[in-house]
Parts: structure tokens; sequence; C-alpha cells
């Protein structure tokens, strides 16, 4: 890469860093973000490594804020939804796979932010869980874009920010960790694109941190928007890619 191609690839990985610090929808810019100076796959498998050692910070940083009914619900679906994206992973356009995910998300946060009243606290439901779990391993795998089904089932719920963040950060832990060995058999991770994940985990490390700060000086009202309309910006973005 010349310059501009780092420059691209360290902002895509404070990104990643921020994500995992518990602001998810920041993450869903990373892959955009390096797809503009290379390949999209290539840039997927570049990245992969840097949400894994991300992840770690993550994990530290929120060992104690989660909410464990979620994960139960969502990681076994999460684990179908990756091998599903592994299983079709040659068949299915990845522009398909964009315009679904942009489209989900556009429809959610406009309803969110045109009848508020939807954010209303409720309690985990394991059958709509399943079906965002699934969304969200196979849209993970394919472009690390899980944020929008993700948040598309646990924004209703309600939670404090930082069990929000904190069980967003478990959740792509795990599926991040078992995207690693399909990610390996495509080719999309070698030895080369794992020499630069590593410089560019440096500066999504200390990312991580800032995100963490950020979950806990925000008001618990304003995250909630700050969310919300991230999620439609991000997904207006992905329905735009996909066209593109």
């Amino acid at each position: 890469m010349d310059v501009w191609g780092w420059a691209i690839a360290v902002i895509a990985a404070i990104s990643v860093g921020m994500a995992k610090g518990g602001l998810p929808m920041v993450g869903s810019l990373s892959v955009p973000l390096l797809a503009s100076v290379m390949n999209p796959v290539a840039a997927a498998g570049l990245l992969l490594p840097v949400y894994v050692i991300s992840d770690v910070f993550g994990l530290i940083a929120y060992r104690r804020d989660f909410d464990a009914r979620v994960l139960k619900i969502m990681v076994p679906a999460t684990a179908l939804g990756v091998g599903l994206g592994w299983a079709t992973a040659s068949r299915v356009p990845e522009a398909a796979v964009t315009f679904l995910v942009g489209l989900i998300g556009a429809v959610f946060a406009l309803n969110a932010l045109l009848r508020p009243r939807l954010g209303a606290a409720r309690e985990p439901r394991v059958a709509p869980g399943y079906f965002w779990g699934l969304i969200t391993g196979f849209t993970s795998f394919v472009s690390h874009s899980g944020a929008p089904p993700f948040q598309a089932y646990v924004i209703p719920l309600n939670l404090p920010r930082t069990t929000f963040a904190g069980t967003a950060t478990i959740l792509f832990a795990w599926v991040n960790a078992i995207k690693l060995i399909p990610y390996w058999a495509l080719g999309q991770i070698n030895l080369s694109s794992l020499e630069t994940a590593v410089i560019l985990a440096i500066p999504a490390a200390a990312a991580v941190f800032l995100g963490v700060k950020l979950v806990r000086v925000i008001p618990h009202e304003t995250f909630y928007k700050i969310i919300t309309w991230a999620l439609l910006l991000i997904s207006l973005k992905l329905i735009w890619d996909a066209f593109r």
C-alpha cells in the first residue's frame, strides 16, 4: 500500500478499535473504508485479525457488563450464520448481501426514529433472537457488517449503555474467533496479511479505550439516539455500495 492506503487502513483500524470499545456501529465503516483502496474481499481478510486482537482488549474492558440471556440466544445462532456464510461463500453475490443488510438496518432505524415508542424496554425473545443472530453471523462473515442486524434485535431491549456495549463486544469477539478457520481455509488470511494486521492492531487497540470512555460518558438517551442515527447512515451507505 502507498501512503494514502496506509492512512485509510489506520482509520479503518481505529474504527475497529472503537467498535470493540462498545460502539459496534463504528466498526461497520471499516470494510467500506478499506475497500476504497483495495479489493473488498482482501479488505475483509486483512481486518479480521485486527478485530480479533482488538477483541481481547474489549473483553477485558467489559468482562462484567453484558446481558447473559441475549448471549445465550445469539451465540449459537451466530455460529450457524457463520457456517451458512462459509457454505455459500462462492455462491451469494456480496452486493446482494450488502443491500440486504443496508435495507434491514435502514427500515429498523427509520421505524425507531419515526415511532420512538418502539424503543420501549422488552424482554429478549428466543425466536427473533435466533433469526437476527443467524443474519448477524452471516453478514459478519461476508463483510464484517453484523452490527445492523444485531442492533435491530438489541436496541428495542433498551439495555443500559454499558450492558449494550459489553454484550456487543462479547458476541462479536465470539463471531470473529470462529470466522478465523473459514477465512484461512478460503485464503482470505495469509502470512503477508497477518504482518500488516499486526501493525494495524496497534492503533486499533488504543482506540478500544477511546470507545470505552465515550460509552461511559454519553447519557443513556443520547447513546441510543446516536446508535440509531449511525445505524441509519451506515445502512444507507451499504445500500449505496450495493448499487455502485
